[in-house]
């Protein structure tokens, strides 16, 4: 609960500010602004309001306008804090919403200490995370252009039928047909084209993504995670990004909760009601566990690759990626025997696997461990990577 500053809450459009001051130990609000989205015109105001009420606390809903309200108001020496909009208390018969309610309501909620914070993160993690995300639209963009030029085709009966779809001999037959009508043969060359152009750019994100994998302070955790059974690069480097920081969350059930994986409830007395999951978190990191669980359904044989990216992880590491292809291994197979139908328990394998995934966080510093230590070399050589270093694994 926040009694030693006045609270300023915002409701940040792309074009304009909502303000709404709640002074210290006042019920009601006294005043309402609303301003041009700029940071002179911010700036202004809060040196007119600092003038008046002295520092402030400033609160604003995650959103499409990202953090650069935020980032401002902390420069200019002022407590800015951003919450989690899914998180905001709503009551069922509020049925009017403006700009300015919204603003009050935010001060109001964050007086009573009802709101959830976020943790925002620095331009350089922002950055990594948006070009990870960057990755996943162009993988959306390369299925869109394969499902147009597929579509296209079968339009004019033109069927693939020989062997597995987009292999070397599928790819073959794309670029051999032909059509007699000279609009014809314009589209399907225009949807080759956007389908290379897609999968070029997909290439290039992805070579770009395994570089950023391997500089600090990424590559420790990459490193460990890629032990886990499902787990390669791109999906480490998503979890990396996305989460930022594993120490922040005190439990496995709290980063699981963060991942909207943990079913939904709606209990009442002795009645115990559970529901599908919340999808109340990070989309990213759901998507990303729910396809590494799926190879839970396999046996619990290492292959090569996947003991070869054990090889020079911390023992503790080694440990618990074991531990968890085996547990979640019996886990799929249990429930599926149990009647659940795959979807299901591959749902319920990948919030276990989350679980699993905190744990190994623990082991290793991932961005804010690094800005906190003294250097590169020394931050990794402390927790048992890199040349130099008797092997962590102890043989």
């Amino acid at each position: 609960m926040e009694q030693s500053s006045p609270i300023g809450g915002l409701d940040v459009q792309k074009e304009t500010v909502v303000v709404a001051v709640l002074p210290v130990g006042a019920d009601r609000i006294a005043e309402t602004t609303r301003i041009e989205n700029h940071p002179k015109a911010i700036e202004k105001l809060v040196q007119r309001l600092t003038a008046r009420c002295g520092r402030m606390t400033f609160v604003y809903e995650a959103g499409p306008c990202g953090y650069d309200v935020q980032r401002q108001l902390t420069a200019l020496g002022q407590r800015c804090v951003v919450i989690a909009p899914s998180l905001t208390p709503r009551r069922p018969g509020d049925r009017v919403k403006t700009d300015r309610r919204d603003a009050e309501k935010l001060a109001r909620l964050y007086r009573a200490g009802e709101l959830t914070l976020i943790r925002v993160p620095s331009r350089e993690e922002e950055a990594a995370r948006d070009l990870v995300r960057t990755r996943e639209d162009a993988v959306a963009d390369r299925l869109r252009a394969r499902h147009r030029l597929m579509t296209f085709l079968l339009r004019q009966g033109r069927v693939y039928r020989e062997t597995k779809a987009w292999g070397v001999a599928h790819r073959q037959w794309l670029t051999s047909q032909r059509f007699e009508w000279p609009a014809l043969q314009q589209t399907v060359e225009a949807y080759r084209r956007a389908l290379d152009e897609g999968e070029a750019r997909l290439a290039s994100l992805d070579e770009a993504l395994q570089a950023l994998a391997q500089q600090a302070p990424y590559q420790a955790a990459v490193q460990a995670l890629r032990g886990l059974k499902g787990v390669n690069t791109l999906t480490a480097l998503t979890l990396v990004v996305e989460t930022q920081d594993f120490r922040r969350f005190p439990t496995a059930a709290a980063f699981m909760s963060f991942t909207g994986l943990v079913p939904s409830e709606a209990s009442s007395g002795s009645t115990v009601r559970r529901g599908s999951i919340t999808k109340t978190g990070n989309a990213h990191l759901r998507r990303v566990l729910v396809e590494a669980a799926w190879c839970s359904r396999h046996g619990q044989i290492v292959s090569r690759e996947l003991a070869a990216r054990r090889q020079d992880a911390p023992l503790a590491v080694v440990q618990l990626a074991r531990k968890a292809q085996v547990r979640l291994h019996r886990r799929y197979w249990r429930l599926l025997h149990r009647g659940k139908v795959p979807g299901v328990t591959v749902t319920a394998v990948a919030r276990e696997l989350a679980g699993f995934v905190w744990a190994i966080g623990q082991q290793v510093p991932t961005t804010a461990g690094y800005h906190a230590s003294t250097g590169r070399r020394s931050w990794r050589r402390a927790h048992g990577f890199g040349r130099g270093v008797e092997n962590p694994r102890g043989h």
